[in-house]
């Protein structure tokens, strides 16, 4: 009993190297393909700064609204993923990637920006939401890869060395029909929850009360005003296994490209 015993032990102990290794090879192996394809993206998109325009508006006053705009070849990107949505860019991170919408928010999770599944995901808009007439909550999410893809460096937003440089401070976002800037007033890590993915509200109060709920968590004070008037980024991520990494910027600036 005590040899059978011990067989079965061993057993169950290969049984789980096996399993580990498993994944550890698959892991690396998407690892791989991501950085290729990121490699590919890079070569063949021109992402270009602009200068404003007779149409650029700026919709809330700001230090930040001289920056410029960027903009993107979507052509070449259409011909890799026809659900490409957009592109951003943050300061300060590795985050330059386009972005895709699917019909759900499952979908980016598990395959990537070429056609074919990877467990890496890629970077996706909620499906809820539309970039042509925002939402009051525009929401966009990735993983937070270990090895900085994706949105695996939102959380270096939180370093001093990201917060002492102001300039950081502005999210750039480029779509097929519209560019636009957005001011950072808020970044937080939270135990995993929902209560910050809503995209519309019932009133003027309720988007208040979010806004104020979201603007208090943050780690750093942005001594930026946001208010009923006002539309949002919500860049969401894993912080770890039991909580989000989340960014909340404001719109301050936006721009038709045709």
């Amino acid at each position: 009993m005590k040899k059978g015993l011990l067989l079965l032990l061993v057993l169950f102990g290969l049984l789980g190297v096996g399993y580990s290794s498993y994944h550890i090879v698959g892991w690396m192996q998407d690892n791989e393909k991501t950085h290729e394809q990121i490699e590919k993206i890079q070569e063949i998109v021109e992402v270009k700064e602009k200068e404003d325009t007779a149409s650029t508006v700026v919709v809330s006053e700001s230090p930040y609204t001289e920056e410029k705009f960027i903009d993107v070849d979507f052509d070449s990107l259409y011909s890799i993923n026809s659900e490409v949505a957009g592109w951003i860019q943050v300061k300060g991170t590795n985050i330059n990637y386009p972005f895709a919408q699917h019909s759900d928010n499952r979908y980016y999770l598990k395959h990537s920006f070429y056609p074919g599944s990877n467990s890496a995901g890629w970077v996706f808009l909620d499906y809820r939401n539309s970039l042509t007439e925002l939402s009051r909550n525009t929401i966009i999410y990735a993983h937070g890869r270990v090895d900085g893809t994706m949105f695996g460096t939102l959380k270096d937003t939180m370093s001093e060395s990201w917060l002492s440089h102001p300039e950081n401070y502005v999210i750039k976002v480029s779509t097929p029909f519209q560019n636009y800037l957005f001011e950072v007033f808020s970044i937080y890590h939270i135990p995993t929850t929902s209560d910050y993915l809503y995209i519309d509200f019932s009133s003027n109060q309720s988007y208040l009360n979010f806004l104020q709920k979201i603007q208090g968590r943050s780690v750093h004070s942005f001594d930026t005003e946001v208010g009923v008037t006002d539309k949002i980024l919500t860049l969401s991520t894993c912080y770890n296994d039991q909580e989000k990494m989340v960014l909340h910027a404001k719109l301050i600036k936006t721009e038709k490209r045709y």
